[in-house]
């Protein structure tokens, strides 16, 4: 376990790290984007980029229903399951051509795993296309992982953190949570977490142990310590 001095409480230490995925660990949210927007090409309408950015760290469910109401299409439960169908069928296909790391994020996960740190995956993306992600990432990297359709309320709830916390045998407040979204870091926030706050897409709202960094790259263990605050 680490337990440096440099900021943060010097009484507490972090004992595990939290990591989202899309848009934090891999730059995924563009391939989403391709998905997303054609989805809602053959359902009536071109979706804009504020209705995509809102979708942005939302589950499966969330998204579609913020797309059919773009579209101006009833959101049947038969009418969502198709189209989730559809759109984990598409990004399937997009994640089979290849995924990128966001810059720093494979040093990161390195980092952590070589302190001893516990660390977890926790993302709303469901279980069958986070195991084909896994297999860019690396499933050595984690001794958890936390899907959306493995809890009752996706993010922003704080299900999905307080989850992992739970499958490592932590306290949720001597853990760091890495997050690039709104709604991801709201998550972690209400689960009690610390955040590395890396935005991709959007902006996100500055708030009580959120510490916010423009990259991955560089990312120490005195910065998971003086995060801890």
């Amino acid at each position: 376990m680490f337990s440096g001095k440099a900021g943060g409480r010097p009484d507490v230490t972090v004992t595990a790290v939290l990591f989202d995925m899309d848009g934090t660990l891999l730059d995924s949210e563009k391939l989403w984007d391709i998905a997303v927007f054609e989805l809602s090409s053959a359902l009536g309408k071109d979706l804009t980029p504020e209705v995509r950015e809102s979708t942005l760290g939302n589950s499966m469910m969330g998204a579609l229903r913020k797309v059919y109401a773009h579209v101006g299409v009833d959101a049947t439960d038969e009418a969502l399951a198709g189209s989730a169908g559809w759109l984990n069928a598409r990004v399937a296909e997009l994640f089979g051509e290849g995924l990128p790391w966001r810059p720093g994020a494979k040093e990161a996960l390195t980092m952590v795993r070589e302190a001893g740190l516990k660390c977890a995956l926790v993302t709303n993306t469901e279980r069958a296309l986070t195991e084909m992600a896994l297999d860019t990432i690396g499933r050595d990297f984690f001794d958890a992982t936390v899907c959306g359709d493995e809890v009752d309320a996706t993010k922003p709830a704080p299900d999905p953190y307080l989850r992992a916390a739970s499958l490592l045998g932590v306290d949720p407040s001597r853990c760091v949570a890495v997050e690039d979204s709104p709604t991801g870091t709201e998550s972690a926030s209400s689960a009690g977490c610390a955040v590395v706050v890396v935005p991709s897409e959007i902006e996100v709202p500055a708030g009580a142990r959120r510490t916010f960094r423009t990259t991955l790259d560089g990312l120490t263990l005195a910065d998971l310590q003086a995060a801890l605050v």
